[in-house]
């Protein structure tokens, strides 16, 4: 185990390392750079050779004439010998503190929606997949086609004017205006536990839909097999004998894409994120890629891969525990 382990984390090391040059490329790909989309929202009272001179500047200051392959060795160099991300172009501040200032939170709604998706969606699985053809498997079936079509943007403007017009609560933002000044306290937390509940919900849908799909379809697949009906001969209850055998086996898809899901969700939470008005590291993106702050926007690409790389890895070590086919060779 030790060794396989091993193995992946070097796979993985060398993974990142590739991410970081194509995440790196790819935002320095489209047109121009962060001089000119600074220039271009500047007032257009300034004449073109006033925006020359500001864009110059600009270029110089951040090294922006540089070549690429300079800029991204100046910005993995300063990541890998003292954790330093950059300076954020657009606002002028170390990406380090911005990013930091948002993950928690970010984390924080993907951990929740992450166990929230598992708690609900197992159970209706296999319900789903043993009550095959019954009215509840019917209606799980139909909510579950609904939660994978419903964009999340509406499904989010859904919920909050629901709120606000049955029981006049307004999610929008992290605190109600109370609290948004206040020190912390257990209040405080309510509150803020209160506006994450329809984040959670909307970010989740999709996912747990999703899930509960797979895991009926896997389930009726191994329900059918003739090792059920050997199992049943011996005498084992249905509860236990469904538990013990197609459950375990119909959780290896689940399991496998357990890594895949974090950062599924913490992306999927950007349009969620401009909605709700939620401080996460969506929005930060957004705002990135749009001022092509190359340094802020490759910093939380780079930290995104990075979670999906990690949590492919525990997934891996998961399913080979879980599973005894596996194996740790290759």
């Amino acid at each position: 185990m030790s060794a396989y382990i091993a193995r992946r984390i070097l796979y993985a090391l060398i993974l990142i390392f590739f991410v970081s040059i194509i995440s790196f490329v790819i935002i320095q790909s489209p047109p121009g750079d962060f001089a000119s989309a600074y220039v271009a929202q500047m007032s257009q009272s300034l004449s073109e050779e006033r925006k020359s001179e500001i864009m110059e500047s600009l270029r110089e200051r951040y090294g922006l004439g540089q070549p690429i392959y300079k800029q991204y060795f100046n910005w993995i160099t300063g990541i890998l010998t003292e954790a330093d991300f950059g300076m954020s172009l657009n606002w002028s501040r170390p990406v380090k503190p911005l990013i930091m200032e948002r993950i928690p939170l970010t984390l924080m709604i993907g951990m929740i929606t992450l166990f929230s998706q598992y708690i609900i969606a197992i159970p209706i699985g296999i319900y789903s997949a043993v009550k095959q053809h019954t009215i509840g498997d019917y209606i799980f079936t139909f909510l579950a086609f609904i939660g994978r079509s419903i964009p999340n943007f509406l499904l989010a403007l859904v919920v909050m004017v629901f709120l606000f017009t049955v029981f006049g609560f307004s999610i929008g933002g992290l605190f109600s205006p109370e609290f948004r000044e206040a020190p912390w306290s257990f209040a405080k937390f309510v509150d803020m536990l209160r506006h994450l509940v329809v984040p959670v919900i909307v970010i989740g849908t999709a996912r747990t839909a999703g899930t509960v799909r797979i895991l009926r379809a896997t389930m009726l697949d191994e329900l059918g097999k003739d090792y059920m009906q050997t199992a049943r001969a011996k005498g084992l209850p249905e509860w236990k004998l469904i538990l013990k055998y197609p459950t375990r086996v119909a959780m290896n898809p689940i399991i496998s894409s357990m890594g895949w899901q974090l950062p599924r969700i913490i992306s999927g939470a950007l349009i969620v994120s401009l909605v709700v008005n939620l401080p996460t590291t969506g929005p930060l993106l957004y705002q990135a890629l749009l001022s092509q702050d190359m340094y802020l926007a490759g910093a939380i690409l780079l930290i995104l891969s990075i979670f999906t790389i990690l949590g492919t890895i525990v997934s891996d070590v998961l399913l080979a525990i879980s599973d005894p086919r596996i194996t740790y060779e290759e």
